[in-house]
């Protein structure tokens, strides 16, 4: 694994065409802008992992429309000014569909983004707003946003409180950092609707002293608990909540949980905790199973096959699958060669695709490009997570009316200039 790392660090180009003939037609490409060294290294090795996995299996079957597939890799180290490095250089080269996977780095590109006019993959970070197409043309927040889980949390604690949220207690934990901030506003739009008592509560970086933060929350005795927190942060976090006695039963965590934490809890202490999810997790998954089979059993898999059991690796699988059928359906639409409009209709056209069940169907149109922003709250039993929803979208006329007015505000911003 230490091998694959440096070789994605290095930021050259990765490209999966083994299967393909020397006079192939010309790639398609993608370019990953990774925080491969600092703060979502627990996450990144399995998002590229398995975005090279999908485009192994993708490529042995001929590629997309005929043309194979290359990604390519580049760490930013979280930092926005190398962000924006790998922007203008991977742009200098032709590359048209870029990815960070960070909401600083999302928010320092995406103005450059929409001047150029290239495509910006911004799946489960950046700012929620850009889900409004008609405003952030050239930007796919494919899959639900900050502002869309939280609400969807909350529609969760509604139906747990028999419809109504009169007079309930929910605190926000967050990491005091804009992607600990992003759904802010949106949990005060809903608790001014719902009647509900919000107490927001932050704590510092690096998120290891939290114990103030929980003095706090075990004083204010919440019936809910929304933990907008990373990795080690919900380890921590599970210990404050036995050292205040308070029920791990409350804890709804955002979707960056993942097995890994569940283990450093310890899988008997963490029962009852939830979190919400944007794909099905297991490597049951006929996607999954499919890579395994035809990727993995051939020595060919892009990392240490014990991630291909963790949810970031569905996560990323999930995100790729996405962006590859939306490359598939311009080629489709509009033929070779590709353009960033080609790219732009061809994910405009994505009806009711769930990559065979590796998510909730998701529907994008020139108006929402989010595709419907739905999730599903999880509760682990002891063993394994139990889904304790269906596939959720809730209070989308509030989620929208923050998404219109703050887009607006920025289209208002940008024509000021």
């Amino acid at each position: 694994m230490k091998l694959k790392l440096a070789s994605l660090t290095s930021g050259l180009a990765l490209s999966l065409m083994s299967m393909l003939p020397a006079n192939a037609a010309d790639p398609v490409r993608f370019a990953m802008c990774l925080d491969l060294s600092k703060v979502y290294t627990f996450i990144t090795p399995q998002i590229a992992q398995s975005a090279r996995d999908y485009a192994e299996l993708v490529n042995q079957k001929g590629g997309i429309e005929g043309h194979p597939v290359e990604i390519i890799v580049q760490d930013h180290g979280n930092e926005p000014q190398r962000g924006i490095e790998c922007y203008e250089k991977l742009k200098r080269e032709g590359v048209m569909v870029f990815d960070t996977l960070s909401t600083p780095v999302s928010r320092a590109v995406l103005p450059r983004i929409m001047k150029d006019g290239n495509i910006l993959i911004q799946s489960l970070v950046g700012r929620g707003d850009a889900i409004d197409g008609t405003v952030f043309k050239w930007v796919f927040p494919i899959g639900p946003t900050y502002w869309g889980q939280a609400a969807n949390d909350v529609e969760y604690i509604k139906q747990k409180s028999g419809g109504s949220l009169k007079g309930k207690k929910i605190t926000f934990l967050y990491i005091d950092y804009p992607f600990g901030q992003e759904p802010i506003g949106i949990l005060k739009t809903l608790a001014e609707k719902e009647g509900f008592d919000l107490q927001l509560v932050p704590y510092p970086l690096p998120g290891n002293d939290q114990a103030s933060a929980w003095t706090q929350i075990r004083r204010n005795n919440p019936d809910w608990i929304i933990s907008w927190s990373l990795s080690n942060m919900h380890v921590i976090a599970s210990r404050e909540m036995t050292r205040n006695g308070i029920p791990i039963s409350k804890y709804i965590a955002v979707n960056w949980f993942n097995e890994v934490d569940i283990k450093n809890i310890g899988a008997d202490a963490a029962k009852g905790l939830k979190r919400g999810t944007n794909v099905a997790g297991g490597s049951n998954q006929p996607l999954v199973q499919e890579i395994l089979k035809e990727v993995y059993d051939k020595g060919k898999g892009n990392g240490d096959r014990k991630f291909t059991e963790d949810v970031y690796y569905n996560t990323g699988l999930a995100i790729y699958s996405i962006v590859f059928e939306g490359a598939r359906l311009a080629i489709k639409k509009d033929g070779w060669p590709l353009t960033p409009e080609k790219l732009k209709n061809g994910f405009e056209s994505l009806k009711n695709y769930d990559a065979n069940g590796l998510m909730a169907p998701i529907t994008v149109t020139p108006e929402d490009h989010g595709g419907g922003g739905k999730t599903r709250i999880e509760e682990w039993d002891g063993t394994k997570w139990v889904p304790q929803t269906d596939w959720i979208a809730g209070f989308p006329d509030e989620v929208w009316s923050v998404v219109k007015q703050q887009s607006a505000d920025y289209a208002k911003s940008e024509a000021n200039k």
